[in-house]
C-alpha cells in the first residue's frame, strides 16, 4: 500500500442498531476494495470482522474492527463498530478517532434505539453522520417510510442522494441524484451498469436533485450565490458544498445498499471518497493543556492509541491515529502517560485480523503495531521535541455489576492478572477490590458485557469463575445528637495505660453552626471550639473532628490519638458494619494521668466513646440513589414506568426526544441489579437506559430492619 498525504485519507466509523448489517457491510467493501477475494458471512463466521473466537461463538460483534479500502486514489479507514449497547465501548473511541460516522439502517425496521442512541454519541462528539439504508431486498422494506422517519426525527437536514427503483426481492437499482444516473446491478452484485435514468423516474429524480443542490448550496455562500444566479450546482459544486455542510452538521446525507448482495456498496465507496471530509478541514483535537494539535505531517510526531487487543501466536496489538507529525517504522517514541520509551518495530495496515507490513503513517492516518512494552488504550506516544498528551475518550458509565470469584481461590491472584490485561482491551470494564464489601466487584455495560467476559475467562484462559450477587456499599449515619465518655484504665506490673475521653455526635451538613450549648438529660455544656478538622472521607462525606478541650484536662499531643480511634470505629458502622459518615464529633472533656495515659489509650478511650455515642444518636442506614434515565417507545412507557415503581423508584419526570420517551428516575442500587435484562425483556430490545450515582438517602424503616437482622444472623453464622 502506498504512503497516502493527509488529504488524501478519510477516517469514516460505521456505526447503527444491531442487525443493521454492518459486519456484512464491511465484507462487502473489503471485496469490492480488493483487499479479500470471497465473501464470508455472519452465519458461516469467517467474516474479516468478527474473527475473536467469542463472536463466532454468539454470532455477535464484541470488538470494533478496523480495515482500510483505497478506492480512486483514496485510502478510506473504517472502523465496523459493535451494534449492542453492552460494547458501546468500541463504537465511543471509533467515533472519537474517526471524522465521520456512516450510521447504517435495517430498511426492515427503520430507526431503532440504537440509531437514536448512536446519533447522540455522535451529536456529543460534534461528528458529521451519513445515513445508509441497508437490507432493500427484503420485503418488508419501505425505503419512502424509513426516509420520513429520519426525518421526523433527525430534522430537514436529512437528504437523500440514493433512492432505490424499487424494493424487496425485485431490488437492483438505485437513482442517484448526485450523479443523476441509475446504478444496476445484476443478481451477484458487484460493480454496476451505469445507466441514463427511466424516463418514469425523470420527475422524481429531478425533485430528489433540488432538494439535494439547495442542501449543498446553503453550507457555503459562494455555492449559495452561483445556486441563486444559475438555479442549479454542478456535480462537483454538490459534492463540494456537501462536504462543506457535514463539517457543519448541516446536513445528513442518505445513500442505499443491499450489503447481502453486495448492490450498492461500489457506488458508496465513490461517493463517501468525494464527500467525507478530511481530517484537515474538522475542528482539530486539543491535547490535555488545551492547545489545538493540527494534523500536520511535518509537525514533531504524536500517535494516540485508542485500542488494545491480545490476539493469538502475536501478542499485544495497539491501534493507534497519527495526531501530527509521521510515524516510521523503526522510530523511538516516549510514552507521554507512563515515561517509559517504546520502538515502533513494525507498522501495519489493517483489516481486521490481516495485516499489510508499510512504513510510515502520516498525520490523520490509522494503524497499527505490536509487541510495545508498556502502552494501554488511551496512552500518548510521542516523538522527539514534544510531549503532546491526549485524553478525550470518555465512556459512558456502567449500568451492571457482579462480585466475581475464581472457582479455585488459589486462582485469586491469576484472576486479577486476567482482568486488568482485559481491562486495557474494553476501557468500559470496570474492576475494583473493594475492601469494604470484601468482593471483587467487575462493572460493565450489561449482563451480555459481563456474559462475555465470563466465556473468555473460561474459554481462552482456562479459568473457571463465579458470578456473585454484588454487596451493597451502604452507609450508616446519625439523626440526632448524643453524648459519651468512656475511660480505658489497665494496670499490670509496670507502667499501666489511662485514658478518658467525653464527646459529643451530631449529624453534620456542609455549611452548619456549631452550638455553643448542648442539652442532655437536663444537663448543658458549654462547647468552645479551639479548633476543626473537616475530614473528606475516602468513602464520601465528612467527618468533622472538634477541639474543645479547655483547662488542659487532655493534653493536645493526644488529640491526633483520639481522631485515631474515632476513625477506625467509623469504618465499621454498629447497624450493618459499613462505613459512616456525616458526623460531627467534638472532644471536651476528659482526663489523663501524668505517667500511664499514652497514646494507645487514648486511641481506645476515643473508640469506645464514639462507638456508644453513635448507638444513642439515632443512627439510620444510607443506600446509594442512582439517577436514571430510560429512552423508549412510547408503547412501553406504562410497562416500564410500573417496573421501576416495582423498584422504589422516584420518577423525576418524562419528555420527548427525536421519536422516543424519555423517562428519568431516582432509584436505589439494590434495584437495579438485574436491570439491564428486565428492561430487554419488557421492550423486546428496544429501550436503553444510563445510570450515575446521585446520593445516599435514608432507607425506608422496613428495608432497614431487613437489612438489620441479616448482619445479626451473619454476625452469628461467623460465631460458628
Amino acid at each position: 500500500m502506498k504512503v497516502y498525504q493527509t488529504d488524501e485519507i478519510r477516517n469514516i466509523a460505521i456505526i447503527g442498531s444491531s442487525g443493521s448489517g454492518k459486519t456484512t457491510l464491511a465484507e462487502a467493501m473489503l471485496f469490492e476494495g480488493g483487499i479479500i477475494k470471497r465473501r464470508g458471512s455472519v452465519d458461516n463466521g469467517n467474516t474479516v470482522s468478527d474473527y475473536f473466537p467469542v463472536e463466532k461463538e454468539y454470532g455477535y460483534s464484541v470488538f470494533s474492527t478496523i480495515f482500510s479500502v483505497e478506492w480512486k486514489g483514496r485510502k478510506l479507514n473504517f472502523i465496523d463498530c459493535p451494534g449492542s449497547d453492552d460494547f458501546v465501548g468500541g463504537a465511543v473511541s471509533a467515533m472519537n478517532v474517526t471524522d465521520t460516522s456512516l450510521m447504517l439502517i435495517n430498511g426492515q425496521y427503520g430507526i431503532e434505539v440504537g440509531t437514536i442512541n448512536m446519533f447522540r454519541y455522535a451529536e456529543q462528539f460534534n461528528k458529521p453522520v451519513i445515513f445508509m439504508i441497508n437490507q432493500l431486498e427484503h420485503d418488508k422494506c419501505d425505503y419512502d417510510n424509513v426516509v420520513t422517519q429520519l426525518k421526523e426525527t433527525f430534522g430537514t437536514k436529512v437528504v437523500p442522494i440514493q433512492y432505490p427503483v424499487a424494493t424487496g426481492a425485485a431490488f437492483n437499482a438505485v437513482i442517484d441524484v448526485l450523479a443523476m444516473k441509475m446504478y444496476k446491478w445484476k443478481s451477484e452484485g458487484g460493480t454496476a451498469e451505469v445507466l441514463d435514468i427511466p424516463a418514469g423516474e425523470q420527475a422524481k429524480a429531478e425533485e430528489y436533485q433540488q432538494a439535494l443542490i439547495e442542501a449543498a448550496a446553503e453550507s457555503d455562500e459562494a455555492l449559495m450565490e452561483k445556486f441563486f444566479n444559475d438555479g442549479s450546482l454542478t456535480e462537483e459544486e454538490m459534492r463540494e458544498g456537501i462536504s462543506k455542510g457535514l463539517v457543519e452538521r448541516g446536513i445528513f446525507p442518505v445513500l442505499c445498499v443491499s450489503a447481502g448482495h453486495n448492490m450498492g456498496v461500489d457506488r458508496a465507496l465513490g461517493v463517501l471518497g468525494d464527500i467525507v471530509p478530511c481530517i484537515c478541514k474538522m475542528e482539530p483535537y486539543k491535547n490535555t493543556e488545551g492547545k489545538e494539535i493540527k494534523p500536520d505531517s511535518s509537525a514533531p510526531t504524536s500517535m494516540f492509541i485508542f485500542k488494545t487487543t491480545v490476539e493469538p501466536h502475536i501478542g499485544r496489538v495497539s491501534y493507534f491515529k497519527v495526531m501530527s507529525g509521521t510515524v516510521k517504522s523503526g522510530d523511538d517514541m516516549l510514552n507521554e502517560d507512563r515515561g517509559s520509551k517504546e520502538r515502533i518495530s513494525q507498522l501495519f495496515v489493517v483489516a481486521g485480523q490481516n495485516r499489510m507490513e508499510v512504513e510510515e503513517l502520516k498525520a490523520g492516518d490509522i494503524g497499527a503495531t505490536v509487541k510495545l512494552k508498556d502502552v494501554n488504550t488511551g496512552h500518548t506516544l510521542n516523538g522527539k521535541s514534544v510531549d503532546n498528551k491526549f485524553d478525550f475518550i470518555k465512556y459512558p458509565n456502567p449500568k451492571y455489576r457482579r462480585a466475581i470469584k475464581a472457582a479455585n481461590e488459589a486462582d485469586a491472584e491469576k484472576l486479577s492478572e486476567i482482568l486488568t490485561r482485559m481491562r486495557a482491551e474494553d476501557p468500559t470494564w470496570l474492576v475494583e477490590q473493594s475492601k469494604e464489601l470484601k468482593q471483587m466487584i467487575v462493572s460493565g455495560q450489561g449482563e451480555f458485557h459481563l456474559k462475555t467476559l465470563k466465556w473468555r475467562i473460561e474459554n481462552n484462559d482456562k479459568l473457571l469463575i463465579e458470578f456473585l450477587e454484588p454487596k451493597i456499599p451502604y452507609r450508616e449515619t446519625i439523626t440526632k445528637a448524643a453524648r459519651a465518655d468512656y475511660r480505658h484504665k489497665k494496670q499490670s506490673g509496670g507502667a499501666g495505660q489511662f485514658g478518658e475521653v467525653h464527646l459529643i455526635v451530631e449529624p453534620y451538613q456542609e455549611g452548619m453552626p456549631m452550638p455553643e450549648i448542648y442539652r442532655f438529660n437536663g444537663q448543658e455544656f458549654k462547647i468552645q471550639a479551639r479548633d476543626v478538622q473537616e475530614i473528606n472521607l475516602d468513602w464520601g462525606g465528612k467527618l468533622v473532628f472538634v477541639n474543645s478541650i479547655v483547662g488542659g484536662s487532655i493534653d493536645a499531643r493526644f488529640l491526633p490519638a483520639i481522631l485515631k480511634g474515632i476513625m477506625g470505629r467509623i469504618e465499621q458502622g454498629p447497624l450493618t458494619g459499613s462505613y459512616a459518615r456525616d458526623v460531627r464529633v467534638i472532644v471536651y472533656d476528659g482526663k489523663m494521668h501524668p505517667v500511664d495515659s499514652n497514646e494507645i489509650s487514648f486511641m481506645l478511650a476515643g473508640r469506645n466513646a464514639f462507638s456508644e455515642a453513635f448507638k444513642n444518636a439515632g443512627p439510620k442506614v444510607l443506600e446509594p440513589i442512582y439517577d436514571v434515565e430510560v429512552s423508549l417507545p412510547a408503547d412501553y412507557m406504562g410497562d416500564v414506568m410500573g417496573d421501576l415503581q416495582g423498584r422504589r423508584a422516584m420518577i423525576m419526570g418524562m419528555s420527548s426526544e427525536k421519536g422516543y420517551e424519555k423517562l428519568m428516575a431516582k432509584v436505589p442500587l439494590k434495584e437495579m441489579s438485574n436491570y439491564s435484562t428486565s428492561l430487554s425483556s419488557l421492550t423486546g430490545g428496544r429501550a436503553s437506559f444510563n445510570m450515575k450515582f446521585a446520593a445516599y438517602e435514608l432507607v425506608p424503616t422496613d428495608v432497614q430492619d431487613k437489612l438489620l437482622k441479616e448482619y445479626e444472623a451473619q454476625k452469628e453464622a461467623e460465631k460458628d
